[in-house]
């Protein structure tokens, strides 16, 4: 169940300054009187989000998403519409480069050639932070961007070797792509969706 959002009567102007761009992004989100209702993302800038969904909230009102890849968001309804509404981001700066880099990396993914299998269903893990292991034994803390049952992009401050083979959280892999800010995984078998359960819970 996601947290209810706090009660707000005013609201900031739109920042404009954040250009939106086109995505296809699904989510769920809570409204003050603690409904909760499937969404989908239109189009996002690191500041704001335009979204399609049943519920109805009225400008000025806080409400919660968690999106997918992108995590949890607070927001201020900005603008209302039949299908939905628009919603200014409340991030501190830090979460606002998160979600711009999450943002490039989705507009340019296609362009990645990343290992994602389209037979296989994409995966949302519960536990996104997790560990990317060296054979020699050096160890990173990562993100989980995307995750298939056939590999995976990660958020990290390193870039090993493409083929450079790692193991992330129990399972084996190879580095198969670099991006701006991470790399791509391909899993040496592909899994089964009860491994993510008992290893990303």
């Amino acid at each position: 169940m996601l947290a209810a959002p706090a009660q707000q009567t005013s609201t900031s102007p739109v920042t404009s300054r954040f250009q939106r761009v086109d995505v296809d992004l699904h989510g769920r989100l809570m409204l003050p009187d603690r409904t909760e209702h499937e969404c989908h993302v239109t189009q996002m800038s690191p500041g704001t989000a335009k979204l399609r969904t049943s519920g109805e909230g009225s400008v000025g009102e806080r409400v919660i998403a968690y999106i997918d890849h992108i995590g949890r968001i607070v927001g201020t309804i900005t603008k209302t519409n039949p299908s939905g509404f628009s919603i200014e981001f409340d991030l501190s700066a830090k979460k606002r480069e998160r979600v711009s880099a999450r943002l490039t990396w989705l507009t340019n993914k296609h362009e990645l050639n990343l290992p994602e299998d389209r037979r296989h269903e994409r995966l949302v893990p519960k536990r996104q932070i997790n560990t990317l292991s060296l054979g020699d034994g050096r160890e990173y803390s990562c993100q989980i961007l995307d995750l298939s049952l056939s590999g995976a992009a990660l958020e990290i401050a390193v870039r090993p070797a493409i083929g450079t083979p790692v193991t992330l959280g129990n399972l084996r892999g190879r580095i198969v792509r670099h991006f701006d800010d991470g790399v791509a995984i391909e899993f040496a078998h592909v899994q089964q969706r009860g491994t993510f359960d008992t290893f990303f819970s």
